[in-house]
């Protein structure tokens, strides 16, 4: 298979690694993006921790709660400049509100409900502002949570709202001990609650990988196992909420700080504004050219 430089570059993005190991790493597995990453990742050349993902859609996230009912959710729009406008926030806020009132199941179902005033559904209101806003704007995602009596929500906006987590704590009703985690979850980005979330598929691939790069650092095969599960811990601890120190107390992990005050997570939603959107790339220079071309 011919490897294009639009590959090289891909993985380049996803990896971190340089252009010749990304060009050996995709000759190498005819192409393959998944195990390019996999093989760069065994020569120790590229890191796990690498956002694959570029972030380029701009809107914001935002938070809404009513008693036991809380709403997570994230709407888009083309530009920075529009996530700053008082239209735009007041409509994230509508919608938001929307959301919790009606508890739709899907952004599809969501936008063609009833809605109240002058458009007949949501869809049509959010195309009513479109119009009025001068931008694309859409709602990407949503998460509707209910708590009960010993139970706290957590909700924190970052930046004005570029990202947006909401939590769900058991056995407290501390909204401030709710609204750590969150904060938590908003810097360092955990993927899972605790362990027992991650698939073994993945636990069995990521042992797979850290034997690999073990074997490839010349460990020796009989001490390669005990490396593996240790390197395993901190894979762990990179992934899953309750293994990671506390950005708040280092000294105590998440879940054993919340243990001592007797709660646990039940959930989070970490919402980051674009992620996994790919931005349309712009080359300024040829914009300016073909404008003084004209």
């Amino acid at each position: 298979m011919a490897i294009t430089a639009s590959m090289v570059k891909e993985l380049r993005e996803k990896t971190g690694a340089g252009m010749m190991d990304c060009k050996k790493a995709l000759t190498e597995t005819n192409g393959d993006m998944d195990k390019a990453v996999d093989f760069l990742r065994e020569k120790g050349i590229a890191s796990a921790a690498k956002k694959a993902d570029r972030v380029a859609a701009e809107g914001l996230a935002h938070i809404k709660t009513s008693g036991n009912q809380a709403v997570i959710v994230e709407i888009n729009a083309e530009t920075d400049f529009v996530a700053k406008n008082e239209n735009f926030i007041t409509l994230v806020d509508t919608v938001a509100a929307h959301l919790l009132n009606s508890k739709p199941a899907s952004v599809e179902e969501a936008l063609v409900q009833p809605f109240d005033g002058d458009a007949d559904t949501l869809e049509n209101y959010i195309n009513n502002q479109i119009a009025k806003i001068g931008e694309k704007i859409s709602l990407r995602r949503f998460a509707l949570v209910e708590r009960n009596e010993n139970q706290a929500f957590g909700a924190y906006l970052h930046m004005g709202g570029r990202i947006g987590v909401l939590t769900l704590l058991d056995g407290t009703q501390d909204e401030e001990l709710a609204k750590d985690i969150a904060m938590h979850v908003a810097a360092i980005n955990p993927k899972y609650v605790s362990r027992d979330q991650v698939s073994q598929d993945e636990v069995n691939h990521e042992r797979e990988i850290l034997k690999q790069q073990a074997l490839n650092e010349g460990k020796p095969e009989k001490i390669v196992e005990k490396m593996v599960e240790g390197r395993l811990g901190k894979y762990f601890e990179d992934i899953c909420l309750n293994d990671q120190a506390f950005v708040k107390d280092s000294d105590h992990k998440v879940g054993k700080y919340l243990a001592s005050k007797g709660a646990s997570v039940v959930l989070f939603h970490r919402y980051e504004v674009g992620e996994g959107i790919e931005k349309r790339e712009e080359n300024f220079a040829e914009e300016v050219m073909s404008q003084i071309k004209k």
